[in-house]
């Protein structure tokens, strides 16, 4: 850990503090929420079936393992307690597992040193595994039911069904959410996800960047060239910044010719420099005609305050500062 932040149980030093923690067999978590680092002992990954150490000392491993489903539940009781609307923090959820199954466990925290302004310090708390005694009440409530078999078999048969409707419910969520043209996401989901990562940024203090970015005088490829070349085009400039991109980026087609890409967890100088990058893959693509086509590109960072529209609504007045600047330019 980067630093030890008081109070530590009398008698403790940081280090005899997760040498202790490390005897545990259940998972002990140890939050520092102004570094971001979080410990999380052996026994936490040996409950989930992960190598001592092996994941991110971050908040993002603990948002990645919890069950999709429960994922608002659990964040809306974290929130209410953090911000002192709960006098306590217990929940029960499921964990993702190294083998991909999951697995029911029981989080409970405490708040043990808080900042001057009132936001968390330091958290400590544990996860604690109840997945016996979830699947035995289950169990119970199973072997008491006392359906005939062709109910069975019918019900059976209606969870088939079920899967057919919800995999093809994904399939057209799926669809609904990507840009046809370009196979990149669309505006939709790019407003989606940035509210997401907004509320997320604000919630754990983490850093997020975006970029805007428009091609420099399209339209006159599409009044000269015809729109069948103009859509080739589009799908060149996307596949020229992919392979700029990370896989936790997010890479939308915000409107005709202009695209936005998502930093979850970059700041303004990781953005620049993702903006330079792409200017430079830019740089080889084939003119069209007397068309040698060009970015300009907006880069912001999230502050206090920022939802998804004032997050947008900023870098596009960064795009247009790089426009004045004679295109093809970054600016912020």
């Amino acid at each position: 850990m980067s630093q030890a932040i008081k109070p530590i149980p009398a008698g403790f030093t940081e280090q005899q503090l997760h040498t202790l923690f490390d005897l545990i067999s259940d998972g002990i978590w140890d939050w520092d929420a102004n570094s971001g680092y979080v410990y999380r002992n052996p026994g936490w990954y040996a409950m989930l079936g992960y190598a001592s150490h092996s994941m991110a000392n971050s908040v993002l491993t603990w948002e990645s393992v919890i069950h999709p489903q429960d994922y608002p539940r659990v964040m809306a009781h974290f929130e209410a307690y953090i911000n002192q609307r709960n006098e306590r923090y217990r929940i029960e959820y499921r964990c993702r597992c190294q083998d991909g199954s999951y697995l029911w466990i029981e989080d409970s925290g405490h708040i043990i040193a808080r900042n001057p302004d009132g936001s968390v310090a330091r958290m400590l708390g544990a996860h604690r595994n109840i997945d016996a005694g979830k699947r035995l009440v289950a169990g119970l409530e199973q072997r008491n039911q006392s359906l005939e078999t062709q109910v069975a078999e019918r019900t059976r048969e209606l969870s088939w069904v079920n899967q057919q409707l919800q995999r093809q419910l994904d399939e057209n969520r799926e669809l609904a959410e990507r840009d046809a043209l370009t196979r990149t996401a669309n505006r939709y989901r790019l407003e989606k996800t940035l509210q997401q990562e907004c509320e997320r940024a604000g919630r754990f203090r983490e850093p997020l960047a975006l970029i805007a970015m428009d091609l420099d005088d399209f339209k006159p490829i599409n009044d000269r060239h015809g729109h069948a070349r103009g859509d080739a085009a589009l799908i060149e400039v996307t596949e020229r910044i992919r392979t700029c991109l990370r896989p936790q980026h997010l890479l939308a087609r915000w409107g005709g010719d202009e695209f936005a890409v998502v930093l979850p967890g970059g700041d303004l100088d990781q953005a620049r420099a993702l903006a330079v990058a792409i200017r430079q893959a830019m740089g080889p693509m084939a003119a069209i005609g007397d068309c040698q086509l060009t970015m300009s590109y907006g880069v912001v960072q999230w502050q206090e305050g920022d939802d998804a529209a004032r997050l947008l609504e900023r870098a596009d007045q960064a795009l247009y500062r790089a426009k004045a600047d004679g295109k093809n330019a970054v600016a912020e």
